[in-house]
């Protein structure tokens, strides 16, 4: 099975845990698209759903897909979530950010009763941190954040746009920074360290809060609870 087919395999499975009626929230990157895809198809068929999109593309394609996309503003509480992740760790811990949409992403998650990840198994990790970490951060700050990352053993490197010109840029407007910190020993520290730096709007550490993760793997989809 490539690494295409699993995200397919996966995003269809995902689809089985939406019913009829449920508020439904959209995560992010490649697979969560093809996520969204699919659920399109049973939305077409009649499914009737709410949405809340975690980035401005998975907005604009559930909506170009025929699916009803709101926002937080209309749908403040969600009955599941679903998203791909980085990487996976013991007890669901995850690294999410690689595509830059972190910080919606953990908003739209937290507002969700389950938050179900969607990952291929070469996804799934012994240790959080060969993945290097993103960590959003307000542009004024990046003078003060970026030292106290690196006084932090984290190796931060600003993140360029895809395009290479210039900075990558978060739906809202904010930086990012990459930082290939290694094998992360204690996570829960981490994230605490993180976010006592002024200026630091989040980090993509994902803790206690997955429910549930689907693998797709050569022996098809499996189940891993927190």
């Amino acid at each position: 099975m490539t690494q295409d087919e699993a995200k397919l395999a996966v995003a269809k499975r995902a689809v089985e845990f939406v019913e009829d009626g449920m508020r439904v929230g959209l995560g992010s990157g490649t697979t969560a698209r093809m996520f969204i895809g699919e659920l399109a198809k049973r939305v077409n068929e009649g499914l009737k759903i709410r949405c809340v999109a975690s980035s401005s593309q998975s907005h604009i394609l559930g909506t170009s897909l025929g699916m009803d996309v709101t926002t937080l503003d209309e749908l403040p509480e969600l009955d599941v979530y679903i998203d791909g992740a980085d990487e996976v760790g013991p007890s669901l811990a995850l690294i999410k950010g690689g595509g830059g949409a972190l910080l919606r992403e953990k908003i739209v998650a937290s507002a969700a009763k389950r938050f179900i990840v969607v990952v291929d198994s070469t996804k799934v990790v012994d240790h959080l941190g060969k993945f290097p970490l993103p960590v959003e951060v307000i542009k004024m700050a990046m003078p003060l954040v970026l030292p106290k990352l690196a006084a932090l053993g984290l190796n931060p490197k600003q993140r360029a746009a895809k395009s290479g010109d210039g900075p990558y840029i978060t739906d809202e407007g904010n930086f990012i920074l990459d930082c290939a910190c290694g094998q992360i020993a204690d996570p829960e520290r981490l994230a605490a360290d993180i976010r006592k730096i002024v200026g630091v709007v989040e980090h993509g550490l994902f803790l206690n809060m997955a429910t549930l993760a689907l693998v797709a793997g050569d022996d098809g989809v499996t189940e891993k609870k927190a």
